[in-house]
């Protein structure tokens, strides 16, 4: 019997440019009885079924974007006589849709971490639950991730989590719901071991994988004073303290060593924890503008924002601190109108936003926004290849919608046009040229270019164009491009690398 772990795509590259954490989280957590899983990661190359036997165990990992093809390999597994568990953000949303529609023999809820051991277990015996609860672990019990299980030459980027949880409470976001709105912090010493590992394999570029790597804004900070019991001042000083002597300590690792992250916009209102990041080689975060005026964030719930002039303001102190943006912006609020696109566009621009990305607003599960969305189609009995619309991650992907939600102005063709033209304008040669100044040499700026049409096949043409024919072009791109980009991220091995005091 083999423990089988998969990441489900319908788009491979070939290379991958962020490790799926989860992937070998789940790994360590595999009872060292069983040997060590098979790791397949889709986005890679796609599963070989054949390699799969009767009484393997399979744990497939989704979210609701890779859902359907989750499904689809699931059934494939358990034609083949394996038993196949589900585990991921969607699975804990939709328990009862993987059971029924995706082969599942059982599912788990919540973090794996420490449940994974039990399930394999029991399905080993022939003893499974059809759910388990895994519930929300403290950092302390966070797993170290089986990094030596990883395919050679795959990656751009390795990744670490640091903690789990969001404070805030964005509407077209789950996190703050699956995860929680408390942080729940790693120790430092877990982290900076792992960290180290990757760089002795040769990874200089890491991806601090964070719900929320600012989980303690200042104004947090000053509302808690304000109250008579000081515990929540205490427990939040404490987080914040223990960010800092993360910083620190990373700032000590080898000096060939970036990293990139995600935190909000009031972060560039924090110029200490900004100079920290500066010092601990932070290059880089994904910063969720979403929308570009006051209406627009009001949609989302996210008023803490800025926009306009003081927006432009904001993203310039990321850059002026050593931190370069890659900025999320959301296309189909309620608010946006014909001109929102290139109002977006320019601002991004302006602001000296060093990456960007365009994403359509889609109504996924546990976020506010989508429990209003079905909510308002109670009646409506749209199908669409035989599929509700409020089910929309399970409409083949040749049939499925770019836009859900009706807007008061706009058609969805018009949204997802606007949108890919965005996407066209910002990514053009000029523009990535002129942003490519934030790198020194000719060389490095060459490869800024590489690495930004990469990230625009990657992200943009396959995931906004409706023809079949120009996804596959993008996909075949994106594999050409990839793994002469890879050889951009990765260092020489440092088997000898200690941890610093």
């Amino acid at each position: 019997m083999r423990v089988h772990l998969v990441n489900p795509s319908h788009v491979s590259f070939g290379v991958g440019v962020i490790t799926p954490r989860w992937l070998y989280v789940i790994a360590a957590a595999t009872p060292l009885e069983f040997g060590d899983p098979v790791i397949v990661d889709e986005t890679l190359n796609p599963i070989d079924i054949s390699t799969i036997n009767a009484g393997d165990i399979v744990g497939v990992g989704i979210h609701t974007g890779n859902a359907l093809r989750g499904y689809e390999v699931g059934k494939a597994a358990r034609a083949a006589g394996a038993t196949v568990i589900y585990g991921g953000i969607h699975a804990t949303l939709y328990p009862d849709e993987a059971l029924d529609i995706g082969g599942a023999h059982a599912v788990v809820k919540g973090d794996g971490d420490a449940i994974w051991a039990d399930v394999v277990r029991a399905g080993h015996a022939g003893t499974l639950r059809r759910i388990y609860e895994g519930g929300r672990i403290e950092g302390t019990e966070f797993i170290r991730a089986r990094w030596d299980l990883m395919p050679d030459n795959s990656y751009m980027w390795a990744s670490v989590q640091t903690l789990r949880g969001c404070p805030k409470h964005c509407s077209f976001c789950s996190v703050w719901r699956t995860d929680g709105q408390k942080p729940r912090p790693r120790t430092t010493d877990a982290v900076i071991s792992e960290v180290v590992e990757l760089r002795k394999r040769g990874f200089r570029f890491i991806a601090l994988a964070d719900d929320n790597f600012y989980p303690v804004p200042l104004a947090d900070l000053k509302m808690a004073a304000r109250r008579a019991d000081p515990t929540t001042l205490n427990n939040l000083t404490a987080i914040r303290n223990e960010r800092f002597e993360l910083m620190e300590r990373l700032a000590k690792l080898p000096e060939d060593m970036i990293f990139f992250t995600q935190i909000t916009m009031e972060a560039s209102e924090d110029l200490e924890f900004l100079a920290a990041m500066r010092r601990a080689r932070i290059k880089g975060a994904l910063v969720g503008v979403e929308s570009v005026t006051a209406e627009g964030l009001k949609d989302v719930y996210k008023p803490f924002n800025a926009y306009g002039d003081e927006l432009v303001k904001r993203l310039r102190t990321f850059r002026e601190n050593g931190v370069h943006v890659l900025g999320s912006f959301i296309f189909g609020l309620p608010s946006d109108g014909p001109s929102t696109f290139d109002a977006t566009a320019a601002l991004a621009q302006a602001a000296g936003v060093t990456f960007a990305q365009f994403v359509m607003l889609t109504p996924f599960p546990g976020t506010l926004d989508f429990a209003a969305w079905e909510k308002s189609l109670a009646n409506d009995e749209t199908k669409i290849a035989g599929v509700p619309i409020t089910r929309h991650w399970l409409i083949p992907q040749a049939n499925r919608p770019k836009v859900y939600t009706p807007h008061p102005r706009m058609s969805a063709d018009e949204i997802r046009e606007r949108t890919q033209g965005v996407w066209d304008k910002f990514y053009s040669l000029s523009q990535i040229w002129e942003r490519s100044k934030c790198v020194k040499s000719i060389k490095s700026r060459l490869a800024f270019v590489l690495i930004s049409k990469l990230y625009r096949q990657m992200y943009a043409n396959t995931g906004i164009a409706t023809d079949s024919a120009r996804v596959n072009r993008s996909a075949q791109w994106a594999r050409m491009i990839a793994k002469p980009c890879r050889r951009l991220f990765v260092g020489k091995p440092m088997p000898d690398l200690e941890v610093p005091a």
